[in-house]
């Protein structure tokens, strides 16, 4: 073998080479790198042209304003007229190739001060053909994340609409190419805790063809960075459902909580469970736990007189436009950044959306009681549609001391009703008297604030509530303790 044809040879092996390194970027290929190796292996200057005739790339002696002469022969390349095309200008030889089949074609352009020899002109053609694979490849790779995000947005959507009781808008959003998770009578919520760089790799590796996952639907969840958002059908076990448990096994730092069976328009109940058992998931040995607890006490309380305190609380907020309910029934359960980030506006936006619903209502919605309240009304018109009967509403003293309530309180906190637990009882009612504050309960019982915070994650186990890391049982635990401690319980 001649030289140079062991030249050739190694050429050929390092195009192979990098094409490997290429196909291992995950940032997407680099044809810079392709265009300066081969302006340094054939002693050239070369740019790679754009469909529009614009210069993409160049190696850093490529002549300015070359291809503004070149303007003939480049779009007759690129309109697909011819496959190369060889000129000079003034001292210089220029060599143009036609990238790929599709027109307009990008062009490469390569400068040298002599006619390139044959082994240089292929290999300007071998590079030229990786080119184009890689930025079809790169054309490829952006569908491909554009379709990903937009899945991803179809998802959301329809997950949003099942929060909101509407599975026939959540049908209507897919377009026709209905999930079979739609079909399903019941359902369940599983969140997995993770790091968020997981979540899409998670999501991918499931995910089949038409963007959903088999028979059920994963998705980032829209507020908590941390979570992974798992609907699937009720059903004893599933490919999906296995595969969580296998995360859960295989990462000592991931933990998975998932809601009982509801139906498909209670996807927001079998959520709420969902965050409960997430927490409870955090404090038990296997990092795994199911929603165990009583329903939640709206579905309790007697219909008609409940619906007319509710109806009644409310009416203030009457004049107040629908977009700051919806912002208030999403603000009482979740932090303020959160509704933000859901909803797609401003913090300051939400901070005014509830500024209007306090003055109207006379409250203060960093004071645990009121929120309780005002999340409790919001949770009984949700349930009811408005039957427009007039009905004499009670106060809520006496809906609290309904059979119903009391019997849901005293369920809710059996866990931690007795001799065993009575420090853990007085940092719980001292925590709702501080409004939550942390620092504050130690202060008030002396004790430091490590330790309130180990008495209130104790309690997320013994109560199966969220109390810290989304404060979603909180309003539960006041209620609770509201009840058993009333004076008049047993009237």
């Amino acid at each position: 073998m001649t030289s140079e044809a062991r030249a050739e040879n190694e050429w050929l092996e390092e195009l192979v080479r990098e094409l490997r390194r290429q196909a291992a970027r995950e940032s997407g290929p680099d044809l810079a790198r392709i265009v300066g190796w081969l302006g340094r292996r054939i002693r050239a200057e070369v740019a790679l042209v754009d469909e529009a005739g614009a210069v993409e790339l160049a190696t850093p002696g490529f002549p300015q304003g070359l291809t503004e002469s070149l303007e003939e022969p480049l779009g007759r390349l690129s309109r697909g007229q011819v496959a190369t095309a060889a000129t000079e200008a003034g001292a210089l030889r220029v060599r143009c190739e036609a990238l790929g089949a599709e027109v307009p074609r990008p062009v490469l352009v390569v400068v040298v001060p002599e006619t390139l020899t044959s082994r240089a002109a292929g290999l300007v053609t071998y590079a030229g053909s990786l080119i184009a694979v890689l930025r079809r490849v790169r054309v490829d790779a952006g569908l491909a994340n554009a379709y990903q995000h937009k899945a991803a947005q179809v998802r959301v959507a329809v997950f949003m609409a099942l929060m909101a009781g509407d599975p026939t808008l959540a049908r209507r959003l897919t377009s026709g190419a209905v999930p079979a998770l739609l079909e399903a009578q019941r359902v369940r919520v599983l969140l997995l805790r993770c790091p968020p760089d997981d979540r899409d790799r998670h999501i991918r590796t499931y995910q089949d063809l038409s963007g959903y996952h088999g028979r059920g639907l994963m998705l980032r969840c829209p507020v908590y960075d941390d979570h992974l958002i798992c609907l699937t059908p009720d059903a004893p076990t599933s490919r999906l459902v296995d595969g969580l448990r296998h995360l859960i096994r295989d990462n000592a730092h991931y933990t998975l909580g998932g809601s009982s069976p509801q139906p498909l328009a209670a996807t927001a109940q079998a959520y709420h469970e969902a965050r409960h058992a997430l927490a409870v998931a955090r404090n038990t040995p296997g990092r795994i736990a199911d929603y165990r607890g009583p329903a939640p006490l709206e579905h309790l309380l007697p219909r008609e007189p409940a619906e007319a305190w509710a109806r009644s609380y409310l009416r203030p907020l009457r004049p107040v436009p629908a977009l700051t309910i919806d912002i208030t029934r999403l603000a009482v359960t979740f932090p303020r950044v959160g509704v933000a980030r859901l909803l797609g506006i401003g913090r300051n936006s939400v901070t005014a959306h509830l500024k209007r619903v306090e003055a109207a209502l006379g409250i203060r919605l960093d004071d645990v009681g009121s929120r309780a309240t005002l999340a409790l009304a919001l949770a009984i018109t949700s349930l009811y549609a408005d039957s427009g009967t007039p009905h004499s509403p009670p106060s809520l003293e006496k809906l609290l001391r309904t059979q119903a309530a009391t019997t849901w309180a005293r369920t809710l906190l059996a866990p931690i009703d007795d001799p065993g637990h009575q420090k853990l009882y007085r940092t719980l009612t001292t925590w709702i008297q501080a409004d939550t504050d942390t620092q504050r309960t130690a202060g008030l019982l002396g004790i430091s604030r490590n330790t309130v915070t180990a008495h209130l994650r104790t309690a997320e186990r013994l109560l199966n509530r969220d109390l810290l890391s989304t404060r979603s049982g909180i309003h539960d635990l006041v209620y609770a303790l509201r009840i058993t401690t009333s004076p008049d319980e047993s009237s």
